[in-house]
């Protein structure tokens, strides 16, 4: 308990620390005592800059990446980075010691500075010229900071809930701010009980905040605030254009969907906290805001490598229709250094599998198994679906800003050929192209960066959301949850946009429109292809609890040489790198340092 009430006083610390350091404002500020460590958490109510710093860690510590660290613990990747921590769990090494993917110190770090706001933020003057104005400054970040206590709960639950004697625990739930003198020896609260706090905080957000932020005349205030005598100038000071990329309404529509799926799914069913009913209705809810089915953007499929859309985003622009939440638009080259080939000064650190490839059916939409697919292996990426080359970089193609071809076989001349000793080449026989953008060269002597567009829900996660629930609920071809489309409608639209077909028609999804089984098939593959390389298939194959087998399916690769007598490529798979999970790693590990601490915290089922 020692350790624990030394962690929050450290942290307290260094909140006030973080909040005080944003609203600096000159040199001479820093001999002022006010600087000293010996603050309180009243200097937030006369300073609101002070105040704001408090919800900003909130939205800092906020769990999105923009490199798809996950994916190389999943069968659709594996890396070559022999030190990085998602392999070493891949392999083998995965312990409630040695966890890449615990969520547990910054959740709970950021739910901190959430109750700390939701206990103080009634008591800020957040602005002196007017009462009203006040208020709604007040309702904006109260808004906010429950949407956020949600939203890091939801990433807390995901990482550790798990069984218990039998029963689905969650995590223990936080409502109030810890100080050095709380009771930090707390009982895990059941998944149901976690959830329902979840989608309570959600609603709760949405009393205080606007579907959508952005400016208004006179006569749009809205009533509440119109009728406390608010003028436009106020409202829009408070909730208009310049807060966007804020949470607002829509967003924790989609919140809402993302929470509905994941327990409505086989893993954590038993709790009962959502049906597939329930959950296609929140979603259906969610794509609503967007146009419904028109969500499905015909360009979304390459949302991250649309230049001129990206290159003209500022930070309040609207969203791209992909897009339903963003982060900021990053002017930089690292995801390239990272993983461009090392002939274009890349570390080519990410690399697809053949798994992966595989999954990828052919333009007339059967998969490569299918004897109607005209698959041929030895042309295998012929005729395939436009996806593959969009989001892998296949031996023979281009990528970067030069006219350099990538030569990944593995009787290359050059540095990114297969298993090259340079530490930079590929494992697979692939390098990544999805999330990369086409434009960027490396070159030392001429380097360039590019605008980035960092996606954190995409309208294609929300209908790929409402077809697995629509599907699972009734059927392939039920309208659901209000929905005037069904589950077959929303994957009929994904792999239009993307070219698959023949002749206006997809004979392939008519077959699996005859069935709830083959439709589940192919909702999640397309889910697969869909959202590769964005940290959900880690995450999916747990909540869909696939067969154990699946879940350590060895990650392949491909090796290419040259037939010296024909000249003609020569493939042959080969596993690249094993799996190694047990039966209980569903679900992940509470840590073991907090089990050693607190007698009252039980670990999940497997776990030590």
């Amino acid at each position: 308990m020692i350790n624990k009430r030394i962690k929050i006083m450290k942290l307290s610390r260094l909140l006030l620390i973080s909040a005080v350091a944003i609203s600096l404002t000159s040199c001479d500020d820093l001999f002022e005592p006010a600087l000293e460590n010996n603050q309180d958490i009243s200097e937030m109510y006369k300073n609101p800059e002070f105040a704001r710093g408090i919800l900003d860690n909130a939205y800092l510590a906020l769990p999105y990446s923009t490199s798809p660290s996950t994916d190389v613990a999943t069968d659709d990747a594996v890396t070559n980075d022999n030190s990085d921590n998602y392999k070493k769990m891949a392999t083998g090494s995965w312990a409630a010691n040695m966890n890449p993917v615990s969520q547990w110190d910054g959740r709970y770090h950021a739910i901190q500075y959430c109750n700390l706001m939701l206990e103080n933020c009634d008591k800020v003057e957040w602005a002196y010229s007017s009462e009203v104005l006040n208020k709604m400054y007040a309702d904006n970040y109260k808004g906010n900071a429950y949407a956020l206590r949600g939203l890091h709960m939801f990433y807390l639950l995901r990482a550790h809930a798990g069984m218990v004697d039998g029963q689905l625990m969650g995590v223990p739930v936080h409502l109030a701010s810890e100080t050095s003198a709380s009771d930090f020896n707390l009982p895990r609260n059941t998944f149901k009980e976690c959830i329902d706090q979840i989608m309570s905080d959600f609603d709760e957000a949405l009393k205080y905040l606007p579907e959508q932020y952005g400016d208004v005349e006179e006569e749009n205030v809205p009533a509440k605030y119109a009728q406390q005598g608010a003028t436009n100038a106020e409202y829009n000071r408070a909730f208009g254009t310049n807060h966007r990329g804020k949470i607002d309404g829509r967003i924790i529509s989609a919140f809402k969907a993302q929470v509905a799926i994941m327990a409505a799914s086989p893993a954590y069913a038993s709790a009962g906290a959502f049906t597939y009913e329930e959950a296609a209705k929140l979603a259906a809810d969610c794509l609503k805001n967007f146009g419904g089915l028109n969500a499905c953007d015909p360009d979304g499929w390459k949302w991250f490598d649309n230049k001129s859309l990206i290159d003209g985003l500022g930070a309040t622009a609207d969203n791209p229709k992909e897009i339903i939440w963003r982060g900021n638009i990053d002017e930089n080259n690292s995801l390239e250094t990272e993983n461009y080939p090392s002939t274009l000064y890349g570390k080519g650190r990410v690399n697809p599998t053949q798994n992966l490839v595989d999954a990828f059916p052919m333009a007339n939409g059967y998969p490569i198994t299918d004897e109607k697919s005209e698959y041929n292996a030895n042309d295998p990426y012929a005729d395939r679906d436009p996806r593959l080359k969009a989001y892998i970089l296949v031996n023979g193609d281009k990528i970067g800003s030069t006219d350099g071809v990538v030569n990944s076989a593995a009787d290359s001349k050059t540095t990114d050929g297969l298993n090259k000793e340079n530490g930079k080449s590929t494992k697979t026989g692939y390098y990544l192209r999805k999330l990369l953008r086409s434009d960027i060269n490396l070159n030392p002597n001429s380097t360039t960066k590019q605008k980035h567009l960092n996606a954190r829900i995409r309208s294609t996660e929300i209908l790929l959301d409402y077809a697995e629930a629509a599907n699972e609920a009734q059927g392939p071809k039920a309208n659901v949850g209000g929905a005037n489309y069904s589950a077959y409608d929303v994957i009929k639209d994904i792999r239009e946009r993307a070219g698959i077909g023949e002749f206006g028609e997809d004979p392939y999804l008519e077959e699996c429109a005859q069935s709830k089984e083959k439709m589940r098939e192919l909702i999640r593959n397309e889910r697969r292809l869909e959202l590769c390389f964005e940290n959900h298939r880690f995450w999916d194959l747990r909540r869909w609890k696939v067969n154990l087998a699946n879940l350590n399916e060895a990650a392949k690769g491909i090796n290419i040489t040259t037939d010296e007598a024909t000249g003609a490529f020569v493939y042959k798979t080969f596993d690249a790198e094993e799996r190694k999970y047990d039966d209980y790693m569903f679900y992940g590990p509470i840590p073991y340092s907090e089990i050693l601490k607190y007698s009252n915290l039980k670990q999940n089922e497997g776990w030590k």
